[in-house]
């Protein structure tokens, strides 16, 4: 398995939108996302690299593991 790794916010926006969750609101350079039963929003920031830390709490508020994030990447 590949390691997680920085990519930018709009690869991160797909992903996420492509997992199923919708964007509620932009605040400045905060994309907020809600997820059926997700306890919080995913925020994605508006980063040409988001950080692996940041991309690693957004897939737990999801459920999402490491090997659904993959095969969302690859066509990206």
């Amino acid at each position: 398995m590949p390691r997680l790794s920085a990519t930018d916010w709009k690869i991160q926006a797909k992903i996420f939108e492509n997992f199923g969750c919708t964007l509620v609101r932009q605040h400045g350079s905060h994309l907020v996302y809600e997820y059926p039963h997700a306890r919080r929003p995913v925020v994605i920031l508006k980063y040409d690299e988001v950080p692996v830390t940041i991309i690693r709490a957004n897939m737990s508020t999801v459920g999402m593991t490491r090997e659904q994030y993959f095969e969302l990447l690859k066509p990206l």
